[in-house]
């Protein structure tokens, strides 16, 4: 099997073109939900059945769940397949990243992953499948790539023509209408010690709303606002981000402000994009690596290489358990691999490459994005000399009550420092709150100011 098998003749035109502008037609359109699944995969299992087919996902939570509490293992019951190793990890080269390899090389006694069953159960509401299909032949990017129009509510790009499709569909791929996360991040250093930076975050997707319209998207020009607020240390509370997402980037750039409790003001934030230190991360990841890509994609020429079978960390129920401490989570190099799961998927293969008139500490960044829910799983990020310098991995689980497929941990690896950043941590505190429906008073400058004050 091909590592990279692009899926047809018209795709690597549209690669050989440029950013390809065409519509898809209403007989690809059709198809959606026929031999294609609502969102755009394959609805069909792989030859060998080791991949199976996508029968609808998780519609239903496990007996005795209940909205709040941490979801439960619905496949708690199984084994690994098997496990690869230091020591064997070479013999499933055709199922992992080069990234993934560098980490068996980097970390040979310690690192593994345990490969289970795969089941492909990613989900969203029937408004998102309805929307996607709606506007499946309407959809376009704007000028140069830096929005989209003519879309709203569900996945823009079903049937992607080139890169920048594929990553529009992730920034876009549905994670409830509001969510409320709280929790935080820990950058252990080489040894393993570690500080939990507490973090409470509030997300508003005006794109994902039910009531949402191409048209009125279009007049108020926002995809989403986001706002981040440092509970924990001490030393750092009360520090407050705010982020205005826009639909379309060329008539107005992502607007950001930040709150900072030793200067006691609201100040506009211009470099709260790209390559500039994300949150209190110790330098080990940029801004526009949360949430494993987010931004505008303006920098890089982006190019849909097909797609893979891969390994990737899927159904990672154990991991989320609010039965787990982080002191499980969190070790020297690497998370506990014991509690991660991972299966093998079909992705799309996106890489960008940085042009030649701008300037980013990543040169090369691939994306692995699944086929069934538009998640980046797997980042592989390269230097200036075209090495390898980290690799982001997405754990990711279905979170029953939305549904939506959606990560429950992202681990950002630098192999240079040989140290990690893993964002997400909720184990010790609270579950997601997909209920919240915040107002847009909450996404305001002066509302900074309020959250601000300790």
């Amino acid at each position: 099997m091909k590592r990279f098998a692009l899926v047809s003749a018209a795709i690597t035109l549209a690669l050989s073109a440029g950013i390809a502008q065409a519509k898809i037609t209403d007989a690809d359109a059709a198809k959606l939900g026929a031999e294609l699944t609502p969102l755009g995969a394959e609805k069909a299992g792989n030859a060998d059945g080791s991949i199976p087919a996508w029968d609808g996902g998780i519609t239903t939570a496990p007996a005795g769940y209940k909205v709040g509490d941490f979801h439960p293992d619905p496949y708690a019951g199984e084994t690994p397949l098997y496990t690869i190793t230091g020591a064997n990890y070479k013999d499933y080269a055709k199922v992992l990243t080069p990234g993934q390899m560098k980490m068996f090389e980097t970390y040979p006694d310690t690192y593994k992953m345990p490969v289970y069953p795969t089941h492909r159960s990613a989900s969203v509401p029937q408004f998102i499948y309805d929307a996607t299909k709606k506007y499946a032949t309407t959809a376009e990017l704007v000028e140069g790539g830096n929005g989209v129009k003519n879309t709203a509510v569900g996945i823009p790009f079903p049937i992607p023509q080139n890169g920048l499709e594929a990553i529009w569909n992730h920034l876009l791929r549905f994670r409830g209408e509001g969510v409320e996360r709280n929790g935080g991040q820990a950058a252990p250093t080489a040894s393993g010690e570690y500080n939990v930076i507490g973090l409470d975050e509030i997300l508003l997707v005006k794109y994902s709303a039910h009531d949402a319209t191409p048209e009125k998207l279009y007049e108020e020009n926002m995809l989403m606002k986001f706002k981040q607020k440092i509970v924990s240390p001490a030393r750092l509370a009360g520090t407050v981000l705010l982020v205005h997402e826009t639909m379309d980037q060329v008539r107005e750039p992502r607007q950001a402000w930040t709150y900072n409790t030793g200067q006691r003001r609201v100040r506009r934030a211009p470099n709260i994009a790209y390559d500039a230190p994300g949150t209190a991360a110790d330098g080990l990841r940029t801004t526009d690596d949360f949430d494993m890509f987010n931004g505008a994609p303006d920098r890089y020429n982006w190019t849909l290489k097909g797609k893979q079978e891969l390994l990737v960390a899927y159904n990672n129920y154990k991991l989320h358990s609010g039965d787990v401490k982080y002191d499980q989570i969190l070790k020297p190099g690497h998370i506990n691999p014991d509690l991660t799961r991972f299966e093998k998927h079909r992705v799309w293969v996106v890489e960008a490459n940085l042009k030649d008139e701008f300037r980013h500490v990543y040169k090369k960044r691939v994306f692995y994005i699944d086929e069934d829910s538009w998640q980046i799983m797997v980042a592989d990020m390269y230097d200036s000399r075209d090495e390898l310098y980290r690799v982001a991995i997405s754990y990711d689980i279905n979170y029953y009550e939305v549904p939506a497929n959606w990560t429950t941990l992202d681990v950002y690896y630098d192999l240079n420092s040989r140290r990690y950043l893993a964002l997400g941590l909720d184990n010790e505190d609270k579950v997601n709150d997909f209920s919240v429906r915040p107002d847009d008073r909450e996404f305001t400058p002066q509302a900074l100011t309020r959250e601000g004050i300790r």
